[in-house]
């Protein structure tokens, strides 16, 4: 089993940035990929970025060159800097675990990032 527990979103204004964290305990050899999902009302859950133990990563095009995805091994934790954010990034955001190329097979609790004037 492995627990993902994720640091708290927030408001930002459009154009603002906003950095999330997510550490990675338990069972944490039985994955090689973290990333990020966010669900918006109404619409499924999405993926946002992936990165893998060897630092292959992979992104939405909607956030490709205004996010960026980050891993620090020794810590089992992964990270989300975005910039440039939008109205239409507000999402619920959940970090995710599990093998490259395959769903995830571990949640986080959730996250709400808002942004909004």
């Amino acid at each position: 089993q492995v627990t993902l527990v994720e640091s708290r979103g927030g408001l930002v204004q459009p154009g603002g940035s906003l950095r999330l964290s997510c550490a990675a305990s338990g069972s944490i050899f039985s994955i090689d990929t973290m990333g990020w999902y966010r669900q918006a009302p109404g619409k499924p859950r999405d993926l946002v970025a992936a990165i893998n133990s060897g630092g292959s990563s992979r992104y939405a095009d909607s956030v490709r060159g205004r996010f960026t995805i980050s891993r620090d091994s020794a810590k089992n934790t992964v990270y989300l800097q975005m910039n440039s954010l939008k109205s239409e990034d507000t999402a619920v955001y959940y970090c995710s675990g599990g093998l490259w190329g395959r769903p995830p097979a571990y949640w986080g609790q959730g996250t709400q990032v808002t942004v909004s004037s």
